[in-house]
């Protein structure tokens, strides 16, 4: 007898069908807890694997790896889940519930629609025309809400993905902008080299896997278990059969060896994919260095030596992206192997053992195609048409449960990512930074002692009479340098002063301080609030937006009419700075253009000057900030600042400055420093003073000139003795 007649025989008998619907649902449940014991398994075995691998042969402890998927994986994706969703009365944890609701339709339709195949396959057997029709019109009409039900799962899964990202992004920004973080992660911090990278990609692509996954494995689970409830109400309605045992273990068998094999040959795809979205990182943010400084690259010639860093960096992405190419091919061809062929001839197995057992055992009781009423064959054609279809269902969904697992590895690199994003946020609010030092240790260095940056113990406070106090503070780098060992000073409101020193020894790290840019590691500061203190810096930054914009930054329009200030009272803070003509250039206040292309540097750095007559504060930091403005201009707009009864703290090497302060603060260098009152005399000495070194240095400047044309004149007379002996006497000099 061959196998389609022993398929036929099995349809048509009563004890044969109820026993393969037993087997089907049987097969349906043991996957499914095969699955489970599977995932269980897994896990225990990698908390084992864990522990050995923390532990050498020698029994010291190991470095900590990074793991594809591990508890801390587990623990970092509760803690965004909780951003993301947090609440059950949420809109995230709504969309959740509906996208759950139409997976739900989904599967009843699923069901549906094998019950509407088996009732087509037994009209057919039937030959009635008319139920056949019947049955096809249902089947068109069906399609219509079918493919509206597979339209809002990709819709509701996009929009959770959308939801869940929009929480994480705002929760992000809240944080990022919040008590400085954003410069404390790209200054004092090393560990968050990429922020807009962990911003954007990483959060978009967390977020789409987190919502794919969801939906990924919701609906299998509901499949197999509404299908495996299906399968046994009907083979229950017809009886119990036998017993389902041998089928119920090659089940478990088959599924239990693919998830072992699956999980010894799985590489490390987390991994990998979190390597990958950190070389891309590193790709962004060479480019946006080229970006910001292409006038300063353009001027050295540089564009050889960025390019090599670009493509060095390019190349790195690809060898990666490449790897995880590779990696996937016997990946997946073991998986499709498995998957499809193996399963496939388990299921062959199952579905023939009854009927092949069939032939000897029930040969007696055997029914002949002929003794039957067309009705009862047709009846159970397509009660078996219908369990086939439900099975193939079932294990279509136990494979995408299977091929979930290496987007779950997947999954723990983007949440590797973005958790450790929002951990160094949350450090930075607390004064937690971790930096790669230049040279580690206490040691002594061009400024003193290495300091140790990863304690900070200083006190600030408000001051109620706008003075700025340092109590025994030192100024100290995020590096670690030390610029001041050890600085007491008081600032009175209308004590300007002025801040000196060689190059490169921190003339600027005092206004970082008081900003709040730089923590206290010691001592006690008392500053006026942070409102009351506006900085300005050499390259004024100018923002998008209007030219009205320009000049009250960082207030909106609506803060500037609540503070009764007008466009009138703006032209007058440019006439000061002498950039009224700029309003009638560029098309007025309105007008909105790039002003940092637009803009000249002396134009920047006068509209930056412009800011301090808005906000006008108690203290203006000007860190060289007029470096680019004529001496004259420059005069008139420091005489308006203190006229204006704003004390000056100012950075500069010009010395035409000197009159318009009190006090100077000079830094030696070495992380001392001095202080010292400013008065006409003073100021006419150093001023003779400074005249002085100029002309020395140009003598000097002329010496290896002068030098050479004594030696040709010497030559010329043959007065080489003479020459020997003035160069002997300038050599032990």
């Amino acid at each position: 007898m061959s196998v389609q007649s022993k398929l036929l025989e099995t349809a048509m008998d009563p004890d044969k069908r109820r026993r393969a619907l037993l087997i089907a649902a049987g097969g349906v449940a043991a996957v499914a807890v095969a699955q489970w014991m599977a995932l269980r398994k897994s896990q225990k075995t990698h908390h084992k694997l864990e522990k050995e691998d923390s532990v050498a042969s020698d029994g010291t402890p190991k470095k900590n790896k990074k793991k594809a998927f591990d508890p801390q994986f587990l623990k970092q994706l509760k803690e965004l889940l909780k951003i993301m969703v947090p609440g059950i009365f949420s809109k995230e944890a709504g969309i959740i519930g509906m996208h759950s609701v139409i997976l739900m339709c989904r599967t009843f339709l699923t069901i549906y629609v094998a019950q509407l195949e088996g009732s087509m396959v037994q009209s057919i057997v039937e030959k009635d025309v008319l139920q056949f029709v019947l049955h096809l019109i249902k089947w068109i009409l069906v399609a219509l809400p079918a493919t509206f039900v597979n339209s809002m799962i990709r819709f509701f899964e996009s929009y959770l993905g959308l939801a869940f990202r929009t929480r994480l992004t705002k929760h992000a920004y809240q944080q990022y902008f919040s008590d400085q973080t954003y410069y404390a992660v790209s200054n004092l911090d090393t560990r968050l080299q990429n922020a807009d990278q962990c911003l954007t990609e990483d959060i978009t692509m967390f977020s789409q896997s987190v919502a794919h996954l969801y939906s990924h494995l919701t609906k299998p689970v509901l499949d197999i278990a509404l299908i495996t409830f299906t399968l046994l109400k009907l083979a229950v309605q017809r009886g119990t059969g036998q017993s389902t045992f041998l089928p119920t273990c090659m089940a478990i068998l088959a599924v239990s060896m693919t998830a072992k094999i699956l999980k010894a040959v799985s590489p490390r795809f987390g991994h990998m994919v979190a390597e990958e979205a950190k070389r891309k990182g590193h790709l962004r943010y060479l480019h946006s260095r080229i970006i910001t400084n292409s006038e300063e690259i353009a001027f050295y010639g540089g564009h050889q030596a960025e390019y090599k860093q670009l493509d060095g960096a390019f190349n790195s992405l690809y060898q990666q992206m490449m790897l995880i190419f590779k990696k996937r091919i016997p990946y997946i061809m073991i998986e499709q192997f498995l998957m499809k062929y193996v399963w496939s001839g388990t299921g062959m197995v199952m579905i023939a053992l009854p009927i092949l057992a069939a032939e000897y055992a029930d040969d007696e009781k055997s029914t002949k195609l002929e003794d039957l009423p067309d009705h009862g064959v047709s009846e159970r054609t397509r009660g078996y048409a219908t369990a086939k279809t439900l099975l193939f269902n079932s294990a279509d969904a136990v494979e995408r449960l299977m091929t979930s697992y290496k987007e779950v590895t997947e999954l723990a690199g983007y949440t590797g990512r973005v958790h450790e994003m929002f951990k160094v946020f949350d450090d930075a609010k607390k004064g937690i930074y971790q930096r790669q030092l230049v040279s580690g240790g206490a040691v002594e260095g061009q400024r003193g002692e290495r300091f140790d940056t990863s304690r900070i113990e200083g006190v600030i406070t408000d001051s109620e009479t706008d003075e700025i106090v340092l109590n025994s503070v030192p100024i100290v780098t995020p590096n670690g340098d030390v610029v001041v060992k050890n600085m007491s000073l008081t600032i009175t409101p209308g004590m300007h002063v002025l801040i000196t020193g060689p190059n490169g020894c921190g003339k600027s790290s005092l206004f970082r301080i008081l900003g709040g840019l730089w923590p206290v590691y010691r001592g006690h500061l008392e500053k006026p609030v942070s409102d009351r203190m506006y900085y300005i810096p050499q390259r004024p930054y100018m923002t998008l937006g209007t030219l009205r914009d320009q000049v009250i930054y960082p207030d909106t329009v609506v803060q500037m009419r609540r503070r009764g200030i007008t466009d009138q009272d703006l032209m007058i803070m440019l006439r000061i700075v002498h950039l009224e003509h700029i309003v009638e250039r560029e098309g007025g206040w309105d007008a909105q253009n790039d002003w940092m292309d637009v803009l000249s540097g002396g134009e920047k750095q006068r509209m930056g000057m412009a800011r301090v007559f808005y906000h006008r504060p108690k203290y203006a930091l000007l860190d060289e900030c007029t470096s680019a403005v004529s001496i004259d201009v420059e005069g008139s707009i420091y005489q308006a600042i203190k006229d204006n009864g704003i004390t000056l703290l100012t950075v500069t090497h010009r010395p035409s400055l000197w009159k318009f302060h009190t006090h100077l603060l000079q830094y030696d260098g070495e992380g001392g420093y001095k202080v010292s009152s400013l008065n006409e005399k003073t100021i006419g000495e150093r001023m003779s003073y400074s005249e002085e070194k100029q002309q020395l240095e140009r003598q000097l400047a002329e010496v290896p000139r002068w030098k050479e044309r004594l030696q040709e004149v010497c030559q010329l007379l043959g007065d080489e003795d003479h020459l020997n002996m003035t160069l002997d006497t300038d050599d032990s000099e």
